[in-house]
């Protein structure tokens, strides 16, 4: 029986700053090991114990209350909880410090893992399964441009991660499948192995591109060698990028579990990319169902 969320939580560290009916706000989770996080969440009409969880990874600009803001209609008219953690520029400096995990210093030097940018979502799912009361056992982790540079690099980098589903939309440029090119553009000089890899090939992880995504003059579009390589822009890059994934899995015998989606006459938006998203997030939820 569905629950009417009243309000009411358990006794976390974090303020909770609601700002719609307490059915929307802000808080911050100091559960791991790295900084502090803003988390900005939107919460549907109802919630129970089945409610799914899905992280939604912000742009290169941090602004974690617009991506909220995008997805909150979608998280009510879909009946899920949307939780976007803010990644500030002062703590996570860079693409090293957010979308590439910040697993090394800018010395080379690897961080404890426990500091990784990575290593935030699974404690904080754990804790938003406590504070508003959801009971799933998996979850699922969306992110546009810059936050989809962080999602395919979490499936890549935390292969054991409790993910449902994960959707990479619209990134600029990918750290490649590939022992042979090093990182960031491949994955040589990284923690990831063999078996890693493996194992990240067989998440559902989908690669969702917008046909219009199709500027290679883009000021926000990464313009090096190693990424002009992968493609003129994005709409090509992640072609190319989902294109290495099936020659590494047949190159290592192993099954597949990515796919590649578009979605027509889409650029590089947010708002855009969210709203076929968060369909496709209700139509497996909805086939979990049915199993």
């Amino acid at each position: 029986m569905a629950l009417a969320f009243s309000g009411a939580r358990p006794a976390i560290a974090g303020q909770v700053e609601p700002t719609n009916a307490q059915t929307s706000g802000r808080y911050v989770f100091s559960g791991w090991k790295g900084p502090d996080l803003p988390v900005w969440y939107q919460l549907p009409d109802r919630v129970a114990a089945d409610t799914p969880v899905v992280f939604v990874m912000h742009g290169v600009n941090r602004d974690a209350d617009r991506y909220r803001d995008e997805w909150a209609a979608l998280a009510r008219q879909h009946g899920f909880i949307a939780v976007v953690p803010e990644f500030s520029r002062a703590d996570f400096p860079g693409s090293r410090g957010y979308n590439t995990g910040y697993f090394a210093n800018t010395d080379g030097s690897p961080r404890p893992r426990a500091m990784w940018s990575f290593s935030a979502i699974e404690p904080l799912f754990d804790e938003v399964r406590q504070r508003f009361g959801t009971q799933v056992p998996r979850y699922t982790i969306y992110g546009h441009s810059a936050g989809a540079q962080f999602v395919h690099r979490y499936v890549l980098f935390v292969p054991d991660a409790r993910i449902e589903q994960a959707i990479a939309a619209n990134s600029g440029w990918y750290t490649m499948p590939d022992f042979g090119t090093a990182f960031p553009y491949g994955l040589a000089a990284t923690p990831i192995d063999e078996a890693s890899l493996k194992a990240a090939l067989g998440k559902p992880l989908t690669v969702l591109l917008g046909t219009a995504d199709t500027d290679p003059d883009d000021t926000d579009l990464r313009k090096t060698p190693q990424a002009n390589r992968q493609g003129p822009h994005r709409y090509a890059r992640g072609q190319m990028f989902f294109a290495k994934a099936q020659q590494t899995a047949v190159a290592m015998g192993t099954t597949l579990g990515w796919s590649l989606e578009t979605v027509r006459g889409i650029g590089h938006s947010n708002a855009g990319m969210a709203k076929a998203a968060a369909q496709r997030i209700a139509a497996r939820a909805k086939r979990d169902e049915q199993r």
